[in-house]
């Protein structure tokens, strides 16, 4: 089964990775396209969710919650943070946009009963990572720090010419604090929309080793291993993970063939 999901270019559903679907036990992700007074209803079951606002101004309603016309961004390459809400496991809810919008939709098994909540630009740490052709741009959506049971979800912007999750880590084993286990996809966005990145996800013992080319909308599910992205001049790449393993942590293993750069 290859690790790339491909994006669908029309209708409301863009993409969708299930743990059926992917093969594993925690992670699933859809991202939708909704014109204005669309709406899209997500059922109440056992897992938490965290619903990302890409693009565009929508109405989020849950139980008697409802945070309206949230949204500021008109492209996820804007240089400012989305609005997010997080949903406990047992919390349905109803998205309706108010012009054209899209939305990322993270889950993962939920397991405490919590409260649904409005995630706030202004509360989302971010910072640049790297340095030279190196550096990417990232924003702390839904990290360890803050309550939930296994999500964690962050957005990282990367330049034209530049090499993001890089040098080459991995997060397959659960060692922590030395390394944690977790499940990740890659939503990919290219500017201009006609681009295309690449993006290798591959073992120590390459009995995993599967190197693709992605373009927007597309996904890359990480099951385990390495997984480097690298974006070609001309185009600049943004991509929002979706990590979930066994510990809600992010500890990670580079490749130690490539960690000498970190020592230059």
């Amino acid at each position: 089964m290859s690790l790339l999901v491909k994006g669908r270019p029309n209708g409301k559903q863009i993409v969708q990775v299930t743990p059926q679907s992917a093969g594993w036990t925690h992670v699933g992700f859809a991202a939708y396209r909704l014109a204005p007074d669309e709406t899209i209803a997500l059922d109440a079951d056992g897992r938490e969710r965290c619903i990302v606002v890409l693009s565009g101004a929508v109405t989020v309603r849950s139980g008697g919650d409802a945070w309206k016309e949230i949204g500021e961004r008109a492209s996820v390459f804007e240089d400012r943070s989305p609005y997010a809400v997080y949903l406990p496991r047992g919390a349905p809810a109803a998205v309706t946009a108010h012009r054209d919008a899209e939305i990322g939709v993270a889950s993962a098994p939920g397991t405490a009963i919590r409260k649904a909540r409005l995630i706030e630009p202004a509360s989302m740490k971010r910072f640049a990572r790297g340095t030279g052709a190196n550096t990417r741009y990232v924003c702390d959506i839904l990290p360890e720090s803050e309550p939930a049971d296994h999500l964690l979800v962050v957005e990282v912007l990367t330049p034209a010419g530049h090499s993001s999750s890089y040098p080459p880590h991995k997060h397959d084993t659960d060692n922590v604090p030395v390394e944690s286990s977790l499940e990740e996809t890659y939503y990919h966005r290219l500017n201009p929309a006609q681009g295309f990145a690449f993006q290798r996800v591959y073992t120590d013992d390459r009995s995993l080793d599967e190197s693709m080319a992605v373009e927007n909308h597309d996904v890359v599910m990480v099951p385990r291993g390495y997984h480097p992205v690298v974006v070609p001049y001309g185009y600049d790449s943004y991509y929002l993970n979706v990590m979930a393993g066994p510990t809600r942590a992010w500890h990670f293993r580079n490749d130690p063939v490539h960690e000498w750069m970190l020592k230059r």
